[in-house]
């Protein structure tokens, strides 16, 4: 995304990468709201040459109780639709229509230290254990997980979410829903406290994981895949969907994968994506953040390159918390079970649930939305109301 809006402006601009491409990682789901950023930077084309499974919602179970949300009844006036990617295609499309443009591509070249100067940034990289010197004026950190500033520049800490462990891997035998239905993601509220998730890919593959508390998993065989097919089994919405399933690899495992940073940007640098924070996948924020973000720098990027003054804090630190808040609302009232007992409420109000969609659709700065702009008091509110006997038969016209 960083690349492809660089490049555009004709800025000059260098892309080291410490791994090759393709390669496997989790972040397949994606929202609505990343369209938009695949469209500004003129990468959707490409995208949709791929035929990924199109995504037109998302499908809430627990037990006999479900709620599916279609992106067409969104409150928003966004894109209604989007693509569930394996994204070792998904990413590989895109840095393939990066560097078809020009832009120079580096992989297997990782960053091994970085210094700051009112310069710019001199910046040691290494490849094939050959380290040479970058100098350049600024340094946008894409780098995901890896966190490559964050951890040279001492800036990580604890994050807010307790630690979770996600096991998963992709399978075959998938018994799909049909029509329209069959590429939503699937979240399956396993009855133990955990989470299951279920995301079809148009190759006939489908991702399934399972998240919860490290302590969970100690129920349950210690072999991945035993471990893995015995979780899915125990629900009995996955184990309807999944009961053919067959192991494509040996399933992965990630534990504490929540992360946070004391700051977004600095004098010569910013963090995008990943890089910065980090939350939880049950409502597939990663990627719709992390395109979100790295759109938002890049333009505050161009405008500094023209010499103007850019309020990095105002109009980039504070714009992307304003977004992972909304998300975090979320996160945090899936776990404690506020937006349960929203989601399976017998008499639902489409209004709220329009408002609500569109957040899940990843239109977490829309400031007209009560559920986006004031995301935790509204889920709160709405939850206590709900779990008010005098309520259970009504519905919730007005509120």
């Amino acid at each position: 995304m960083a690349a492809a809006l660089l490049q555009r402006e004709h800025i000059p601009l260098l892309v080291v990468e410490k791994q090759t491409f393709p390669r496997f990682v989790i972040g397949e789901s994606l929202l609505p709201s990343s369209m938009n950023q695949l469209a500004s930077a003129g990468l959707l084309e490409a995208v949709e040459k791929q035929q990924f499974m199109t995504k037109h919602g998302a499908v809430f179970l627990r037990g006999d109780q479900r709620c599916n949300f279609d992106f067409a009844a969104q409150f928003s006036d966004g894109w209604k639709y989007t693509y569930q990617v394996p994204r070792a295609d998904f990413d590989q499309t895109l840095i393939n229509a990066v560097a078809a443009r020009g832009v120079d591509v580096r992989f297997q070249h990782s960053v091994t230290a970085v210094e700051f100067s009112d310069a710019g940034a001199r910046t040691t990289v290494e490849h094939h254990g050959e380290p040479f010197i970058v100098q350049s004026r600024f340094i946008l950190d894409c780098s995901g997980y890896g966190r490559v500033l964050p951890r040279l520049l001492h800036l990580e800490e604890p994050s807010s979410q307790p630690p979770r462990a996600a096991l998963f891997a992709h399978i075959a035998g998938d018994q799909r829903p049909v029509e329209r239905e069959q590429g939503k993601i699937w979240v399956c509220a396993h009855p133990g406290g955990a989470w299951i998730w279920i995301i079809p890919f148009s190759n006939g593959r489908t991702s399934v994981g399972v998240v919860a508390s490290p302590e969970f998993f100690c129920s349950f065989p210690e072999e991945p895949a035993a471990q893995l097919r015995a979780i899915v089994m125990s629900d009995s919405n996955a184990a309807q969907r999944l009961g053919n399933m067959e192991f494509l690899f040996t399933p992965q495992r990630i534990v504490g994968y929540s992360c946070a940073v004391k700051q977004l940007f600095g004098p010569r640098f910013a963090l995008a994506g990943n890089a910065s924070e980090f939350l939880d996948p049950v409502f597939s924020s990663g990627v719709a953040l992390a395109l979100a973000s790295s759109e938002r720098a890049t333009h505050l990027l161009i405008r500094q390159w023209r010499g103007e003054a850019v309020d990095w804090q105002r109009e980039y630190a504070d714009w992307l918390m304003q977004g992972v808040n909304t998300f975090r609302a979320y996160i945090n009232g899936w776990y404690n079970g506020n937006l349960a007992t929203i989601f399976f409420a017998p008499n639902p109000n489409l209004a709220i649930m329009g408002q609500i969609c569109s957040v899940l659709a990843g239109y977490v700065w829309d400031r007209s939305n009560p559920y986006a702009s004031k995301a935790d008091r509204a889920i709160a509110a709405l939850a206590r109301i709900l779990a008010d006997p005098k309520w259970a038969n009504r519905n919730l016209a007005g509120l």
